[in-house]
């Protein structure tokens, strides 16, 4: 009878054990998830991935109290069309809550016409809300030797597609520190890990709210 009694204990034991690890997965697995969908800019091209924005989004989170899980999605040298082409898939598989796309800013420096650039942004607007997940989106700039029509085309196209299709807008993330050439690194592109808590600090006026709300 002894020997049933501790066998019986070890198996209750166990039981709650497991049981404990599946509620805390599960506490896991129903956290809103935030899905970043960018270029280097959110891959941390350059430095350490923990340095980068998007992990120091999630330690924001965290400090917040916030129970959102973050998910980075993003590809170094990425375009419009190539995340357009990725994102059902990765809608399917995370079933993200929040889409943030940062993206086209490839497309402009390779001179991608912008009604095209803004058809690839609407698209993926529209598949994040047909998937139920609520979409915010990233404003890009390009240099000025674009010239000035294509440049102000370029820029526009975020806002025209932004506020046709109920997303919110990120200001573009390197306004903070654009002419100031030691916050980026010897390419002169992309930003050193000492430019990132900026960029987190920018995408947060609009996120955060949103987030908290």
């Amino acid at each position: 009878m002894t020997g049933f009694i501790r066998a019986l204990t070890v198996l209750i034991a166990l039981g709650f054990s497991l049981g404990a690890g599946h509620v805390a997965a599960a506490a896991q697995g129903d956290a809103p998830v935030i899905m970043v969908l960018g270029d280097s800019l959110s891959a941390a091209y350059g430095i350490d991935a923990r340095q980068g924005w998007v992990s120091l989004l999630e330690a924001r989170l965290e400090e917040k109290g916030l129970p959102h899980r973050v998910v980075n999605a993003s590809v170094s040298g990425e375009t419009s069309s190539g995340g357009l082409a990725r994102l059902p898939r990765l809608l399917e598989r995370h079933a993200p809550d929040w889409v943030l796309i940062e993206l086209g800013g490839n497309d402009g420096l390779r001179g991608l016409q912008v009604s095209e650039l803004q058809s690839n942004l609407t698209r993926m607007v529209d598949l994040s809300h047909e998937a139920g997940a609520q979409p915010v989106l990233f404003e890009m700039m390009i240099p000025s030797n674009y010239g000035p029509t294509y440049t102000e085309q370029f820029v526009a196209s975020f806002t025209r597609v932004a506020k046709a299709n109920d997303a919110p807008l990120v200001p573009f993330l390197l306004a903070k520190f654009a002419t100031d050439s030691d916050a980026f690194l010897p390419d002169g592109i992309h930003p050193t890990a000492a430019s990132q808590p900026a960029i987190l600090d920018t995408v947060w006026t609009t996120l955060g709210p949103l987030l908290e709300d």
